[in-house]
């Protein structure tokens, strides 16, 4: 073999590694694109089941299409609040479900966390909170949708990463989450955590739903999660709920002088 065959083959064999690793890097990037994009609409798709909607995702030919559309119509807002309860400018709170968990390893003043708002095709709105915990082996997460009242739970949705088949993951499963629809996260005022009960909790106690059977460490997991994260916005909601008297308070009052 002469030399003019030798640089040949490895000009040759330079090009192919050079046209392999492109193709591999931009197989590489798509995959991670599809991932990335799975991830956000698995995120939408709880943030709707929390308020009742997007129900018909299993079912469509098209399901991201389905959850994007759904979410454009359902999804009428959304910002970031910071610990003393005001709304943070420039903050784009779906960017901050992809690493939830950071905010909360923060000193609870340096936290900044989102609130999605939903209005239904009745006009009702409700504001989705998401939460971030732990459970016996692993993280638990979710979304808990508040009424306009910022006390009455118009649904959740909790899900894992391993908690385990049969008992802990049932905090998954509609049938439990279906407890905590018309609930209630005030008491005197102040935020509280809902309470899951072993051996069952009580019809008539707004703050309570039955925890999973077998599974304590996660029901207390849940729980815990809901306490901690509800009472960061808790200075968020006090305002909301000052806000609304005062509007409350000035239409009676309106109401009262046009009557004279």
């Amino acid at each position: 073999m002469n030399k003019n065959s030798n640089t040949y083959i490895i000009i040759y064999a330079s090009v192919m590694v050079v046209i392999v690793a492109a193709v591999l890097s931009f197989a590489s990037l798509s995959l991670k694109n599809i991932q990335e994009e799975n991830v956000k609409i698995e995120k939408k798709g709880d943030i709707l089941r929390s308020v009742g909607e997007g129900g018909e995702a299993d079912q469509v030919a098209d399901k991201n299409a389905y959850i994007n559309e759904m979410y454009a119509k359902y999804i009428v807002d959304s910002y970031a609040v910071n610990a003393a309860g005001d709304k943070v400018d420039g903050v784009d709170a779906f960017a901050l479900l992809s690493d939830l968990k950071t905010q909360y390893d923060k000193p609870e003043s340096e936290r900044v966390l989102p609130v999605f708002v939903s209005k239904n095709d009745e006009g009702n709105v409700s504001y989705v909170i998401p939460v971030w915990g732990a459970g016996l082996w692993g993280p638990v997460w979710g979304y808990i949708a508040l009424a306009d009242d910022w006390d009455t739970v118009d649904g959740v949705v909790f899900g894992h990463k391993s908690e385990t088949p049969g008992l802990g993951a049932e905090i998954a499963t509609p049938g439990f989450q279906a407890q905590f629809k018309g609930k209630k996260i005030l008491q005197d005022g102040k935020v509280v955590a809902i309470r899951l009960q072993k051996g069952g909790a009580a019809d008539d106690d707004p703050y309570a739903v039955d925890a999973v059977s077998g599974g304590t460490l996660t029901s207390v997991g849940v729980e815990n999660m809901l306490k901690d994260c509800l009472k960061d916005y808790d200075a968020f909601i006090q305002k909301q709920l000052s806000a609304s008297s005062g509007t409350a308070a000035n239409v009676i009052t309106n109401n009262s002088e046009s009557h004279e």
